[in-house]
């Protein structure tokens, strides 16, 4: 350190030792200590309660039979727990969203950072935001009066509520999650790298699918997974349009029940407190946490794996 710089820091000013700068400094990392805690707090808190809450229904049903068990009727008076009709119809109507929502919302992305003029993009993706403002039973009932009429046009035999209805409504629904999240990756990505590209002769499309892509893959997975955390998580479409029959069927053109759709069916209030019916939606939460938690552990993988290779 120079003598200049030691007679700076020595005296009051911008340079020099502030006391209440530094009382503001740790009130400010002392807060978002405590917003941090707090975010962690809540996610052991719902943990616990799920936890909890199942137990209780397990002792009273065996977790083998609620695995293997091909019927749920825990309303019924012939009363069966197998979770697997909730979860066929779960990743039935996230499958068929994401095979909407994931090619739709990445071509958009490539548009928006590589091709779209600055105007249009500038104009383009807020409105496309704006999709993921529009309230869930909105789509729902768009699903219902819309979709499923217009599928019926083309498949006769489709029934008024389907897995495809509201799949395929789900995947619109999605789509500014994994377009917005994937475009910003691809803008992250350096300009001297599509330089370099451009300078070995590649078009731009070529620059954009086998240079900009792989080195914003890390990011772009993460928005698949949070298409597929949304997709997986999501209630009052698949309430509104798929039916509230728990069907265990892997055909989209067949109504069936979600772990979600079940849960709202039970939370209306229709069975008292503490019944082993009202103790399924734990279960089922449980069930549904565990699986978004599976899809979650898989993206990070993938994001580790690509962003330690490019």
């Amino acid at each position: 350190m120079t003598p200049q710089f030691l007679a700076e820091t020595s005296r009051p000013g911008r340079l020099g030792y502030s006391h209440r700068r530094h009382l503001r400094e740790r009130f400010i990392e002392t807060l978002l200590l405590l917003m941090a805690f707090v975010s962690v707090a809540i996610t052991l808190a719902i943990v616990v309660m799920l936890v909890k809450e199942s137990l209780v229904f397990f002792q009273q049903v065996p977790v083998w039979d609620f695995l293997t068990d091909t019927q749920w009727t825990p309303l019924f008076d012939n009363a069966h727990y197998g979770i697997l009709p909730l979860i066929s119809g779960t990743l039935v109507s996230s499958a068929v969203a994401l095979l909407v929502a994931i090619p739709l919302g990445t071509i958009i992305a490539i548009y928006l950072s590589e091709f779209a003029p600055f105007a249009v993009r500038e104009i383009a993706k807020p409105f496309l935001e704006m999709l993921g403002g529009v309230p869930t039973v909105v789509y729902g009932y768009f699903a219902l009066l819309f979709v499923t009429p217009l599928l019926q046009k083309i498949f006769p035999e489709l029934p008024g509520f389907s897995l495809l209805s509201a799949g395929l409504v789900m995947g619109i629904m999605i789509i500014p999650y994994v377009s917005s999240m994937s475009e910003d990756a691809m803008r992250a990505v350096p300009m001297h790298i599509r330089e370099g590209s451009y300078a070995m002769g590649a078009t731009r499309f070529q620059t954009a699918i086998r240079v900009v892509i792989p080195a914003a893959f890390s990011g772009i997975a993460a928005a698949y997974i949070l298409g597929i955390s949304r997709a997986v998580g999501e209630t009052m479409v698949v309430a509104v349009a798929a039916g509230m029959q728990p069907n265990l069927t892997w055909n989209p053109m067949e109504p069936a029940a979600t772990i979600t759709s079940y849960i709202v069916q039970v939370s209306l209030g229709d069975l008292p407190h503490g019944s082993i019916g009202y103790q399924t939606i734990f279960a089922a939460g449980l069930t549904l946490f565990l699986l978004t938690l599976t899809f979650n552990i898989i993206g990070h993988i993938l994001r580790k794996r690509y962003r330690e290779v490019y």
